[in-house]
């Protein structure tokens, strides 16, 4: 069968007997075509599989109207709120969103951003991975002018607008309310100290502890990627220290429940005898038994304001005289996995 030729906005002219440039005018909204005329006009494109030819308009205007976004993990709850966040406001604004994930593998973040270069998005918002600790990839996009905007996970070394959480507050928050529930013997378990989201929450941990006149254990603080296999071996490991903790801060939901299925199976009673206070409010964490106690981050408004930044920047002919890091706060919520029976 024999491929059947592009509609033109020709054609639609052809068909209402009108003028190209009244076709033209009307599929911009241009307010000098009457409101009748262009619904008509509308309701003939749509009928006859007309298609604006987008790539010449991107040539003339050199934008794409494309913002590409980088998270490490998609099935992350936070991840995905932010991704949601970002998508309201660019959807609102006649952006298209491309999301990938970069596993938070090096490699795969780099090539995922030199495709999206590539590809000329107007604009790029990300969260580094885990491995991420050259940014060749990202200054990229920085050296030409491209906005970016970082969230959670940041890079200072890169100008750009950030959105982050109190990280440090919620750590410190978390802690102080295991020693509030009588704890006196609190370990952590961490993510990598090269990204500062889990520095600034050991930071937190360490300041409540010292606060409250605890010592710490320096042999249960263990730092990893925080899967659920990382959990499972740190977990292990902390219950081979000398003194066994009576509380646990982990830096995610998922550690969280990784210590608390191991510690189910050992007949270590939660939260009695062992509490435990997770990080990022993951939907699981109020299904499981116990629940688990969890610090809660806006990730939904965190991408708005990730969007709303970079799409103020595409919009602008210059670069802002100063990046904003933004923090936005968190919010402990506690449930049965350290409440105080």
């Amino acid at each position: 069968m024999a491929q059947k030729p592009e509609i033109t906005i020709h054609d639609i002219a052809k068909k209402l007997n009108i003028s190209a440039s009244t076709v033209s005018r009307a599929l911009k909204d241009n307010p000098l075509i009457s409101e009748a005329t262009r619904q008509k006009i509308k309701k003939a494109a749509i009928e006859m599989g007309y298609r604006p030819n987008v790539m010449a308009a991107n040539l003339r205007t050199r934008r794409t109207n494309t913002i590409g976004v980088i998270v490490p993990l998609i099935n992350r709850h936070f991840f995905s709120s932010v991704i949601s966040g970002i998508e309201d406001v660019a959807y609102k604004q006649g952006f298209a969103v491309t999301i990938s994930q970069s596993n938070d593998n090096l490699e795969k973040e780099s090539t995922i951003a030199h495709t999206l270069f590539a590809n000329r998005v107007d604009g790029l918002i990300l969260s580094i991975g885990m491995e991420t600790q050259s940014y060749d990839h990202l200054k990229l996009f920085s050296e030409r002018n491209i906005p970016l905007v970082f969230f959670d996970r940041i890079v200072d070394e890169i100008p750009a607008h950030k959105i982050v959480v109190d990280d440090f507050g919620g750590a410190y928050r978390a802690t102080q309310h295991l020693i509030e529930q009588g704890r006196k013997k609190v370990a952590h378990i961490g993510g990598p100290l090269n990204l500062q989201i889990y520095a600034k929450r050991e930071a937190g941990y360490r300041k409540a502890i010292s606060d409250a006149g605890l010592q710490i254990n320096e042999n249960q603080i263990l730092h990893n990627s925080l899967t659920r296999e990382d959990g499972l071996n740190a977990i292990k490991k902390i219950l081979k220290t000398k003194e066994r903790p009576d509380a646990i801060f982990c830096a995610n939901d998922t550690t969280a429940l990784s210590a608390i299925i191991h510690l189910n199976e050992k007949g270590i009673k939660v939260p009695e005898d062992i509490a435990i206070v997770g990080f990022s409010n993951e939907p699981f964490s109020e299904l499981v038994t116990p629940s688990i106690s969890t610090i809660k981050q806006p990730g939904f408004e965190m991408g708005q304001k990730a969007a709303e930044l970079l799409i103020k920047q595409i919009g602008s002919k210059t670069k802002p005289k100063n990046y904003e890091t933004i923090m936005m706060e968190t919010e402990l919520i506690v449930r049965n996995s350290s409440q105080q029976k």
